[in-house]
């Protein structure tokens, strides 16, 4: 195992004890760092930025040959951690405690150690691992906040307050949806210099909203929670499935929500952020495009599409229909199969 100590903690400094540990160089643009693994240890880069006002980002993106442990362990209160791991699997643990917490795919946890006491982040060998690292130094954040956090959860006002890390702190969940979009959005920015560093800092700042956020969700019982985790998107995709496939028999909201186990707001939030539509509005673009497609392309009449499609009226199919096509249903197929005649004529 190659265990790297990093006995620094500006940016700059960091970098300099990683690229010499790995026997190699670090490069630098506008205040943003940057290292290349070496071949001989694997494949990837590490990005560093510190802004104004206490708070900076490191991402990894990391396949090691070995296991390679980065030992943060400078005898200064650290910087408090949001580490979100998009791909693979981090092992953290505190400094001064042996307990590893494991952080997979699509989980994030919030970091704090107590007094001087630092972190040990694991990657393990074959293992393609991306993480970023939201890191705020709590007594420089709050003279530039200038700002009282009263309207903050407890714990939160708590933690970050706490600027002599008298506490240890540890919270991991699943990350929201929210911040999957922006890891992706950084991850494909590429522009360069001034441009990169003012919209990372912009990205920051809108990491630490929407992760305060979520772990006011996290505090919240399980079937109150409205914010969607990356890790939910799969039953969302099964909550498709099961519309396309039992349309004829759906189902209220609840029960399809229960099917796919996941709670109804998360579903409608699901749908939302997807999709652009409710669930019921989803539904009913997956009804539409079906009775569209037997009018035109089947002999079904229109009372037994009625069914097929999981509707109790005729009245009410046409109604919808018209609204979506300005047309009803029979009106339409009459239409198209005049068309259709016409353009046989035509050919013959």
């Amino acid at each position: 195992m190659l265990s790297i100590e990093v006995n620094s903690l500006p940016i700059a400094e960091i970098f300099g004890d990683i690229s010499k540990a790995f026997g190699t160089d670090f490069t630098e643009s506008c205040g943003e760092y940057y290292i290349d693994i070496p071949k001989h240890l694997g494949k990837g880069n590490i990005r560093g930025i510190d802004f104004d006002g206490g708070m900076g980002i490191v991402q990894y993106d990391c396949l090691f040959k070995t296991n390679v442990e980065f030992q943060f362990t400078v005898n200064e209160v650290h910087p408090l951690k949001f580490l979100y791991c998009l791909e693979g699997l981090l092992e953290h643990r505190f400094e001064d405690e042996d307990e590893i917490h494991k952080i997979t795919q699509y989980q994030e946890a919030i970091v704090a150690s107590n007094f001087f006491n630092g972190h040990i982040l694991h990657f393990s060998a074959s293992e393609h691992t991306v993480v970023n690292s939201l890191e705020i130094t709590r007594s420089v954040f709050q003279e530039k906040i200038k700002c009282d956090l009263v309207t903050m959860n407890d714990n939160l006002q708590n933690l970050f307050n706490d600027v002599h890390a008298e506490k240890t702190f540890y919270h991991d969940g699943f990350y929201s949806l929210e911040l999957a979009d922006l890891f992706r959005e950084m991850q494909s920015f590429e522009g360069e210099d001034f441009l990169r560093k003012l919209f990372l800092e912009g990205k920051a700042y809108q990491m630490l909203t929407k992760q305060i956020l979520l772990f006011e969700d996290d505090l919240a019982d399980v079937d109150k929670r409205t914010i969607l985790r990356r890790s939910e998107v799969t039953q969302i995709g099964k909550a498709v499935q099961l519309i396309n496939e039992e349309i004829e028999s759906l189902d209220n909201i609840d029960q399809i929500a229960y099917k796919v186990g996941i709670n109804a707001n998360k579903l409608q939030e699901g749908f939302q952020n997807l999709y652009g539509l409710t669930v019921n509005q989803f539904i009913q673009r997956v009804r539409l495009n079906l009775i569209k497609d037997m009018v035109l392309n089947t002999d079904y009449s229109i009372s037994e599409i009625v069914h097929m499609v999981g509707l109790s009226s005729k009245s009410y199919l046409s109604k919808i229909f018209r609204e979506e096509y300005g047309t009803s249903p029979s009106e339409y197929r009459r239409h198209f199969l005049d068309s259709l005649n016409k353009k046989r004529k035509l050919d013959k």
